[in-house]
């Protein structure tokens, strides 16, 4: 059957409730990225450091990847219904706060409890879509990929619409609008079964004793680095208004959704899952080598096409937290983004320490170094790979941290 069929089943003949989850992950991914167009207006404005405002970056995943561990715990015992709307609550309140901060050091802090709020809700999301959804999980996938591509794409673009007049509208609107997805889910949503077995703190952390699972994990945590260097770093680099940067964004996140959602998929099934995800990283590391080192047009380009390298690298890797052990899915991808969301955290840190401490170009050098070994860890450790990657059907999921619940 084709998702996209409009009949019953379809991806757009699903129940409100469907809708109004899908709609509030928009707003959720979207928060990824809102801060990107508008960093240098942020530092202006409370006249911090590039290394002290990219700790928006590092706060909001360092608390993403310890909240890995209790998302699991609380949403098995209090159900998907509460845990999205508890998730959602936090980001009202946090994301609101962020609008008023006086200092960095209040910005920085109001961002991880967004962080905390975001990983609860995005945790349960698809979830609970495909719980909700009508004609079975693929069209229900299929939708949340979308809303997930939208939100990352619109993301920076909203930033720089409201970050044009100042760069506090942004934490307001995003507020705002969870505030009517946390309305839309109260009114739209049921609460579904609680799972049959209670998630424990540590299930997550056993899961990682799988030789499979810990090296995607690995992999996924070089890559990462690689990741946020060019989402949290570049925006000071390109030096731009926050228009201009939030379409070179915006650009990077259309690029990122066609290729993991469209692309992808078809590279896997002609190439195989590894061969794709080793030639995609070293292309990722070409690429942020130029755009570290060409003039400003280079690095402009280099920037929207690193979307692509990176939207296969979140389809591939994914799929291989998914398939990889015997874990169940919830439980393996805690363990599998525990790992990886410490690298989201690093890089927004390390990035402008490592330009203060040599010059503008090598924060790229080590990102590309990163993106290498990332490809190396998939090429040693191949064998603990290779049959589940030869036997996995692809998922069609893009977002590492919340695609493995669609179990």
């Amino acid at each position: 059957m084709d998702p996209f069929d409009a009949g019953a089943g379809g991806i757009l003949r699903q129940p409100k409730a469907v809708w109004a989850t899908a709609g509030a992950s928009v707003v959720a991914f979207m928060g990824i990225g809102l801060v990107d167009p508008i960093l240098p207006s942020i530092a202006k404005g409370l006249d911090a450091s590039a290394g002290q405002v990219s700790l928006l970056f590092t706060s909001y995943f360092l608390i993403t990847a310890l909240a890995m561990l209790v998302t699991g715990f609380v949403s098995s015992r209090i159900g998907g219904r509460k845990t999205l709307l508890l998730g959602l609550a936090f980001v009202v309140v946090f994301a609101g706060l962020a609008g008023t901060s006086d200092t960095v050091g209040q910005l920085v802090g109001y961002r991880a409890g967004w962080g905390l709020g975001n990983a609860l809700f995005v945790s349960t999301a698809l979830a609970v879509i495909v719980g909700a959804a009508a004609g079975g999980s693929a069209a229900a996938i299929l939708l949340y990929e979308s809303a997930l591509g939208l939100g990352m794409a619109c993301g920076p673009l909203l930033g720089a619409l409201l970050g044009d007049a100042s760069w506090r509208y942004p934490f307001f609107g995003t507020a705002f609008l969870m505030a009517i997805g946390f309305l839309c889910i109260s009114v739209f949503l049921k609460e579904q079964p609680k799972p049959a077995r209670k998630t424990s703190l540590l299930d997550p952390i056993r899961a990682l004793g799988h030789g499979g699972l810990a090296s995607a994990a690995v992999s996924a945590f070089f890559y990462n680095y690689t990741f946020f260097t060019v989402l949290a770093f570049t925006p000071f680099v390109l030096n731009m208004t926050p228009y201009r940067s939030g379409a070179v964004f915006f650009a990077w996140g259309v690029l990122l959704a066609v290729f993991s959602v469209l692309v992808a998929p078809r590279m896997q099934k002609r190439f195989g899952s590894l061969k794709v995800l080793g030639g995609s990283l070293v292309l990722l590391a070409a690429d942020v080598l130029v755009l570290g080192y060409g003039n400003h047009t280079a690095a402009v380009v280099c920037t929207i096409l690193s979307g692509a390298f990176i939207g296969v690298n979140n389809t591939v890797y994914t799929e291989l937290a998914l398939g990889v052990s015997d874990a169940p899915r919830p439980v393996a991808s805690a363990g599998y983004n525990f790992v990886r969301w410490f690298a989201a955290a690093a890089a927004p840190y390390f990035a402008p320490k490592i330009e203060e401490w040599t010059d503008v170009h090598i924060p790229f050098v080590v990102a590309a170094v990163t993106a290498v070994l990332g490809a190396v860890v998939v090429v040693v450790r191949r064998r603990a790979l290779t049959h589940e990657a030869e036997e996995l059907e692809p998922v069609h999921a893009t977002e590492d941290s919340v695609a493995v619940f669609a179990d």
